[in-house]
């Protein structure tokens, strides 16, 4: 009797409305349909009213002439280029901070951080005094403050510091200092560059991979640093080794020719350094506290040396606990960087601020600015993402 009666209750049907699977599916189909329907509201009501306003709609804008210049620039641009190229160059502007700022950060904050847990008393209270003072001041003061001591510390062009022979110049405009003439070599140079990188890598995994099964060592960092140094070099040899040079030479109120690093720059790169570098330091320093002390203690007793047992043993193994947070770090770096407005370095937000002034199309210049860093912080993400698996711990 007990089995028919589990029988008959497993053949009764359920009502559709009592069915968790569909009643999932129609709150969710009902989730999405409301979503819709307020996106729909929205973009229509707003597109109404900008033909009401007869304010013009559309990304046609990005192919007129943009008619306004920009000081700091990487590639070619003029005020007849279009709108589109102003962007483009405020992108670059804002990548060259962020991407240098990320390397230059990761290095000082993790000197700051091991130097927290130096047994030098000194050491380690300069350290952990220079955290708390940089990381519980607002970027943005600290942004004003170091563009004002670079723009104000040093002389006019007439009266600049002149370096090397009077070849580099110091004044209050920047560090103007001689460049190579551009040729057609430098962009094999930079693909040269690139294979050099690419052959340092290859050479590192293998490096470790002969280490894990002999035991042996092998001097990868410094063979890595010779291989991407060596590639570009054979190219520029093999193109002729070109050697025509930009000298910068004071014409009137200002320097003209080789290449400057302006005052908004420095700052803001500066500021961004010094600022996340006391967060990196706390990570580095939490990250080195996570492991056992065992590890240290291990690591003395086999003859290591301080430096080489944080190198060798203490570091490796603390990534897996550093990376995670440095992630949102570096996704800081870049966001932060938007501040630059404040200090006059023309990156993507100035652009952009300058073309919704002329162009009146707010919307559309805001979802350029929101696409472009959501691209850079989700690049960001996915490759550090990458990098944590590789370094994670892998079970057998």
């Amino acid at each position: 009797m007990a089995v028919e009666a589990v029988r008959a209750t497993s053949d009764t049907k359920v009502a559709p409305w009592n069915d968790p699977v569909i009643r999932g599916w129609v709150f969710q189909i009902v989730v999405v349909g409301l979503v819709a329907a307020l996106a729909w509201y929205l973009v229509s009501n707003t597109l109404e009213n900008l033909a009401r306003q007869k304010i013009a709609t559309g990304f046609d804008f990005l192919g007129r002439e943009a008619g306004f210049a920009i000081g700091d620039t990487m590639i070619a641009y003029s005020p007849a280029d279009t709108y589109a190229r102003a962007i483009w160059v405020g992108i670059l502007n804002t990548l060259r901070v962020a991407v240098i700022g990320i390397i230059l950060t990761t290095f000082l904050g993790t000197i700051i951080g091991i130097g927290r847990l130096s047994p030098n008393w000194l050491l380690a209270r300069i350290c952990a005094i220079y955290v708390e003072i940089f990381r519980n001041v607002p970027l943005l003061l600290w942004l004003f403050l170091i563009y004002k001591l670079v723009s104000e510390a040093f002389p006019g062009p007439r009266q600049a510091i002149r370096m090397m022979g009077d070849t580099v110049f110091l004044s209050n405009r920047g560090l103007y200092f001689p460049v190579p003439i551009a040729a057609p070599i430098h962009k094999w140079m930079g693909v040269g560059l690139i294979v050099g990188i690419v052959g340092a890598w290859a050479l590192h995994r293998w490096a470790t991979a002969r280490q894990a099964r002999t035991g042996e060592p092998f001097p990868s960092i410094l063979a890595g640093f010779g291989i991407v140094l060596a590639a570009p070099f054979l190219v520029w040899l093999l193109g002729g080794a070109p050697s025509a040079m930009s000298w910068p030479a004071l014409k009137g109120f200002n320097f003209e020719g080789g290449t400057v690093i302006q005052p908004e720059f420095a700052a803001l790169l500066l500021g961004l350094v010094l600022y996340t570098s006391a967060f990196v330091a706390e990570i580095v320093r939490s990250g080195i506290l996570a492991l056992h002390k065992g590890q240290s203690e291990a690591a003395a007793a086999i003859g290591l040396s301080r430096g080489q047992s944080m190198r060798l043993v203490l570091l490796p193994q603390a990534l897996r606990v550093i990376v995670p947070p440095m992630t949102s770090t570096y996704l800081n770096i870049t966001k932060n960087s938007s501040l630059a407005i404040a200090i006059g370095y023309p990156d993507l937000v100035a652009s952009i601020n300058v073309t919704i002034n002329q162009t009146g199309q707010a919307i559309e210049n805001i979802l350029i600015i929101m696409a472009a860093y959501l691209t850079v912080s989700l690049s960001i993400s996915a490759f550090m993402n990458w990098y944590n698996k590789q370094i994670a711990l892998k079970e057998r």
